[in-house]
Order: structure tokens, then sequence, then C-alpha cells
């Protein structure tokens, strides 16, 4: 199998996207898989049959992965049709990765087992989304949230609020892609608040091919006492999971579930797999299982 790697592994990786590609990267290499490295955009190389230019055309059907930070649609299709002229396969279509993106694809396949959602496409529709939900509500955009920068960054009590979250979110492309979710708050089980103030949901990361489980793990970083589940817990989590995956239709996909304060189980978003970070999972046995089911699946 091939995996086509932003990493540069000659340098000192300063963000924690960085420090996943060299160590997904890595496992990777020590799973098998031969490496090209590519880079993270096209501001030199300008075309993806540049970026491409020294990964070969092979003599038969080749499954690829790419590792690396999330891409423009524009770019990930470019990428997938330079590399299909190559017989070099991805796991999912331009419109697969489209769906696990954009939240506002997939969240017409979850509706029930995701909290309510309502997407603007202009800030100054933010009327709707308080109609429809009310408050609390959670803003994010359509391919990220603003977790990382705390509560205030994404939490909205009121409508000041929600007007000025979904006025920034739109002035940022890279998350929103001109697109604006506003979800019914789901407030999950915790024991810990980050350092800006966003409480540490009890929350697990699934890597899926179709509906089959490769890993899973505790979503977020440091030890945790919410961290372990019970035999019942994991096997209803992960049940939720691949219903989601299964309804997603995204052949590499990662699930995101969450256990309400209530103890109910809630699927908070799905993502291009190849693309994720993975948390408390452990890399080398997560590769090992995707090219054990790659070999398995097309021989």
């Amino acid at each position: 199998m091939i995996v086509l790697s932003e990493a540069l592994l000659h340098e000192t990786a300063t963000t924690p996207g960085a420090r996943d590609n060299v160590e997904m990267t890595e496992a990777a290499r020590l799973a098998g898989c031969r490496i090209y490295t590519i880079p993270k955009d096209f501001s030199q190389c300008e075309t993806a049959e540049n970026a491409l230019w020294h990964v070969p055309v092979q003599k038969s059907p080749t499954r690829g992965i790419w590792c690396g930070f999330i891409p423009s649609l524009e770019r990930y299709t470019a990428i997938y049709d330079e590399l299909a002229r190559k017989d070099i396969w991805l796991p999912n279509t331009p419109d697969e990765h489209a769906i696990a993106l954009e939240f506002d694809r997939a969240y017409e396949r979850l509706v029930g087992i995701t909290p309510k959602s309502v997407t603007l496409t202009r800030a100054e529709d933010w009327q709707a989304a308080e109609e429809a939900l009310g408050y609390p509500v959670f803003v994010r955009g359509a391919t990220r949230s603003r977790k990382a920068e705390g509560w205030k960054a994404c939490v909205a009590t009121n409508r000041s609020e929600l007007q000025s979250l979904v006025t920034e979110l739109f002035a940022l492309p890279y998350r929103s892609r001109g697109k604006v979710i506003v979800r019914q708050l789901a407030a999950l089980r915790h024991t810990r608040v980050s350092d800006e103030g966003f409480p540490l949901g009890r929350e697990y990361r699934v890597f899926l091919f179709g509906e089959v489980v490769l890993a899973f793990g505790y979503y977020w970083d440091g030890d945790d006492p919410l961290a372990v589940l019970t035999p019942d817990e994991e096997a209803t989590m992960l049940s939720l999971a691949k219903e989601a995956a299964r309804r997603g239709g995204i052949p590499f996909v990662i699930v995101d579930i969450g256990q309400q304060e209530r103890g109910a189980w809630t699927v908070i978003e799905v993502g291009d797999a190849q693309f994720a970070g993975t948390g408390h999972i452990a890399l080398l046995p997560l590769w090992s299982a995707i090219c054990e089911h790659l070999a398995l699946r097309h021989g």
C-alpha cells in the first residue's frame, strides 16, 4: 500500500497536527507501507501532476492513503484524479470526502443520532437557528469547530453571542467553507476542562472501514477517570459508531461518539479518517488493521 505523507520528517513538528502527521507516517512505514512525501499545498508546485511527479504509475490497481492536513475539496479532487491516472486509489472519492468533512452534508444522514442542527449560508440568517434551537447552542464551521479556543469560542447562550460567533466563523473559510452549523448543545459527562475552559467530555474516536471497526480510543489527551469503558458501554458506543458509518456511506471514516450527562450516547461528528488525529489510539496496530483490511478487501 502507498501512503502519501505531508510530514517533513527532517524538520521539527511544532503543532499537534504536524506531530500527528509525523507519527502516523512513521507508523505506516513500520507497517510496511511505501511512503511518498507530497507538499501540503499547490503554492509552489502549482498542480497535482507536479506534486505527484515522483510517484510512479502502478502496474496494477494499488490502494493509497493520504496522511496530511485537511485539504480544500478542489485540491482533494485534483490529487485523487492524478493518483487515479497512475492507478492508485484513495479510499474515499471526492464526493465521499466532502460528505465526511462538511458537516451539513453528513447531517442529513445522521438525523436522530446526533444533536439537532441548523446550517447557515449567510451570517444574517442567524435568527433561523435561534428560532429552531433556542439556547444554549454549539456553533462551528462546516469543516471544523473552535473547541481548542475554549467555551466562549463555540458556545452561545444568547442572541448577541450567537451573532458574534456566526460572523466570526464566516470570516474563517478554512473552518466554514461558507457554511456555519448551529447545534443543540450536547452536555457531555466530564471531570476536566481545558486550559481555555472547554469541558473535556467523555468522548471516543472510532476508525472504521465501512462498518468494520479498526481501532478506537479516548478523544482527549491526558489521563481521565472517565476514559475506561465497561464491556456494555463499549458495545453500545461501538454499535452507534457502526450505525453512523453505515448511514454515512463513507468507506474510510472516523466517528466521534460522546456520552451525555444523563448517560445516553450521541454522535458528535464524522470525518475523513485520512486527515484525523488519533488521540489515545495506538498507531502501529491501527496501521496494521488498515493494511490487513485492505488486503482482505482487495487482495
